[in-house]
């Protein structure tokens, strides 16, 4: 796993300067187009705040939802201004746009500890193109760049690496200097022992983790989906359940290197199994609690508690914890159980525990633990292909540390 040391705002003087910080407002929305979830928002403030006490011209800018390169007024940036401008206790300039003379003219006017927010970058389809001319608008409006958008360090766009060829001075904010901290070196360098949890539907999508984490963990725990494949590899049936069955072999070569290479590797033992699942609507049939050969005509969607007993003796004695992937589908009611209860858990313990986000950081939110993680990861995406051992464009392009 690759862990850059990158130069951070502590490293460098922000007095006066414009410093255009590319942060990660993509947030959700509920039916009424209201903000649902601001915790992106509030993952930003440290550095947003520490910019403004510096004496930083700040300029904030971030995509939102998938305009495809047109206006969309509900993924207009002024309802998070609003939102932004209450945290900060200030008041919090609105821009109607990224680019552009009347955007540059108030740029130039901001004074010393205020702060602006660009309208939505995807509004142009320029920023997901990274086309090069778009960039150096954006960079036109910087002395600094700043990239404190870890969710979408991944993507090489307009924003997050094509801008970095046209500024001098570019540095990572503080959420993105903690997601590599808590994704980086806690990872590489654990306390042990050190637990790995993973779900999620496909092994396809986790493979390079399992592979990149197997000579690392003391504990590979499984569940989701996925686990159903590494049941048919041990030849075990599975109902109705989600098989890649291209993926078998696969899944049984990851069982046989974790034997050799002594990780204590576990997959469910029992789940909580359904004999309808309707996924566009989000609903079940009967449930009942099987062991791990899924009867015929039933589907497991979520882990069972057995599972979770033998799976919450192991965090009880971790070090170090780190979770990508719910282990059910949370979000019904009867198969929520699973991932609340490791979550539960791991509140209990006394490890370091670093969550992925997308998907599960949503479910630990939900559960009411959040509060006992010692951090969430910002990234869904991100985190995934960092956690494979994979460059990211958006930290790749950032100042290193001699």
């Amino acid at each position: 796993m690759l862990v850059q040391r990158v130069k951070t705002v502590r490293d460098i003087n922000c007095s006066e300067k414009r410093v255009f910080v590319r942060v990660d407002f993509n947030v959700p929305l509920n039916e009424f187009g209201a903000v649902s979830d601001d915790a992106r928002i509030v993952a930003a403030l440290p550095t947003i705040e520490y910019l403004l006490q510096s004496g930083a011209r700040v300029i904030l800018a971030s995509h939102f939802g998938r305009p495809n390169g047109e206006r969309v007024a509900k993924y207009s940036m002024g309802n998070v201004a609003k939102i932004l401008a209450q945290y900060l206790g200030q008041s919090v300039l609105f821009l109607p746009d990224c680019v552009g003379e009347d955007v540059s003219f108030a740029a130039n006017k901001m004074t010393s500890g205020s702060v602006a927010l660009l309208e939505n970058l995807r509004f142009h389809a320029e920023e997901t193109a990274n086309d090069p001319k778009f960039a150096k608008q954006l960079a036109s409006l910087a002395d600094i760049y700043v990239n404190d958008a870890f969710g979408t360090a991944h993507r090489a766009h307009a924003s997050t690496e094509g801008i970095t060829h046209f500024v001098k001075t570019k540095v990572a904010g503080l959420l993105v200097e903690r997601e590599l901290k808590f994704l980086g070196s806690k990872v590489l360098d654990p306390e042990r022992p050190f637990t790995v949890i993973l779900g999620g539907a496909k092994v396809s999508d986790k493979i390079d983790i399992i592979n990149n984490l197997l000579d690392k963990a003391d504990s590979l725990l499984i569940g989701g989906a996925m686990a159903f494949t590494f049941l048919a590899a041990n030849n075990c049936s599975t109902g109705t359940s989600f098989v890649e069955s291209d993926k078998i072999k696969v899944a049984g070569n990851v069982l046989k290197t974790a034997k050799t290479n002594g990780v204590n590797m576990l997959i469910p033992i029992d789940f909580v199994a359904t004999d309808k699942f309707d996924a566009e609507k989000m609903a079940v049939g009967e449930t009942k609690i099987v062991d791990a050969n899924i009867p015929d005509g039933w589907c497991g969607i979520d882990i069972g508690p057995k599972t979770v007993e033998k799976y919450s003796n192991v965090i009880a004695h971790s070090r170090t914890i780190l979770w990508n992937g719910p282990l059910g589908i949370f979000e019904i009611e009867q198969a929520a159980s699973g991932t609340f209860s490791l979550a539960k858990a791991i509140s209990s313990s006394e490890a370091i525990s670093i969550v992925g986000g997308g998907d599960l950081g949503k479910a630990i939110r939900q559960s009411g633990y959040d509060s006992y993680m010692t951090f969430i990861s910002t990234g869904g995406g991100a985190s995934l292909e960092f956690l494979k051992g994979k460059e990211l464009p958006g930290i790749a392009s950032l100042d290193k540390i001699s």
